[in-house]
């Protein structure tokens, strides 16, 4: 699962950043030799992309991932993209990652709705990256 934030200063140079990003990153394991224990990772953890695999991606849209609550008692979402400008950038990354992996291998929810979606997270491994911020 990828949880995408658009914020207010991003591009299509961003956009393409990003997909490179989420193709080619080595997250998962080489499954080729068995772990010693149940306890422990297979012989090559970080040796495998998600093309690598032929796995499959899921994408929501998440604007929340620009809130702040510096002030006050209640969320900021002014970072946050708003509408056509975050819809557009948002569907050229699906664009992208389905010429990457396939088309069948990319699934998405309704931009902008309200969505229940669930998250088993294994390890637990998450990621924070931001393609304008050399920190993360």
């Amino acid at each position: 699962m990828v949880l995408v934030g658009i914020t207010t200063t991003d591009t299509e140079d961003d956009i393409a950043k990003l997909s490179k990003k989420l193709l080619s990153l080595r997250v998962f394991e080489d499954l080729s030799e068995p772990p010693q224990t149940a306890t422990k990772w297979y012989d090559k953890p970080w040796a495998k992309s998600i093309v690598d695999i032929q796995g499959e991606i899921l994408s929501v849209s998440q604007f929340t991932l620009y809130g702040t609550v510096k002030k006050g008692t209640k969320p900021d979402f002014h970072r946050a993209a708003k509408g056509h400008h975050a819809a557009e950038l948002y569907n050229k990354l699906l664009e992208q990652l389905r010429a990457g992996l396939g088309q069948e291998k990319v699934k998405d929810g309704e931009f902008g709705a309200m969505m229940d979606v669930a998250l088993v997270n294994d390890g637990p491994v998450t990621i924070v990256w931001d393609t304008q911020d050399s920190s993360l």
